[in-house]
């Protein structure tokens, strides 16, 4: 019990014994957090520019060799354009994130109190998909991953916190060091068929990779597995649900933009 007899009314006893270091923990905290935004999002954009310099390199080549292909000129074109947007992107976000950097919290001000409970509505049909399943998860990962082994590699970084859960890759034929396609991709699964939740991280990421970033919703995982794809997810008019922080989908949204 405070003392309401204290100068500031019992204020400065939490403020000196605890609240100070929370505020010292939640900034350490903000930047790890943009750290890790930081990282990760220069693996990818980094990956893709990579990308587009190789393809961009090897039609100015063919270019300059004399290829009579008459497309060759717009795809040069195309190339040049795809690659200044995905730095112009890379840089937005570099501004971005330094920005939040720079954000710095204020004096800790007693506005009042709360008395935390259990989400009432936690077993509500529909917030459902916002529960982890774990075996549901697996099994939709493991038919992604079948999926995408007809023609692309798969590299799985569902530990790393990154947004999405795998990356796939096309290589050229030609040149097995070359990558001609890369998918950033988010996996969720479902025992049957509903709704799709994505968390804050996610959906940034989403934002940031724009048609890079893959949706891969896999239905009936608990018997035939169903992978569905979607590119381009902003279709999917997420909604915020307030009451916890994710975004939600509907499943006839999801049926409509899949791609296979």
């Amino acid at each position: 019990m405070l003392d309401a007899s204290h100068p500031r009314g019992g204020e400065d006893v939490p403020y000196a014994s605890g609240l100070t270091d929370f505020l010292h923990e939640v900034s350490e905290e903000r930047e790890r957090q943009v750290a890790t935004i930081a990282r990760h999002l220069s693996l990818s954009l980094d990956e893709l520019i990579m990308r587009e310099n190789l393809r961009l390199m090897d039609l100015t080549d063919r270019q300059a060799q004399g290829d009579p292909d008459p497309m060759l000129p717009a795809n040069i074109r195309s190339s040049a354009i795809r690659l200044e947007d995905l730095n112009h992107r890379l840089t937005t976000c570099q501004i971005e994130l330094q920005k939040e950097r720079s954000l710095t919290l204020g004096d800790i001000v007693h506005c009042g109190r709360a008395w935390m409970l259990t989400y009432p509505d936690r077993d509500r049909p529909e917030y459902s998909g916002m529960r982890r399943d774990d075996d549901v998860e697996r099994t939709a990962v493991d038919a992604v991953i079948r999926h995408e082994e007809e023609g692309y590699a798969v590299e799985s970084v569902e530990l790393e916190n990154r947004g999405f859960d795998l990356i796939s890759r096309r290589f050229d034929p030609e040149n097995p060091g070359v990558s001609v396609d890369v998918r950033f991709i988010e996996v969720k699964g479902r025992a049957g068929t509903g709704d799709v939740f994505l968390t804050e991280n996610e959906y940034m990421t989403a934002t940031r990779l724009k048609n890079d970033y893959w949706l891969y919703v896999v239905y009936n995982c608990a018997s035939t597995p169903e992978v569905r794809l979607i590119r381009d997810q902003v279709r999917l008019r997420w909604k915020p649900v307030v009451t916890v922080e994710h975004y939600q989908a509907g499943k006839d949204a999801i049926l409509r933009a899949s791609e296979g």
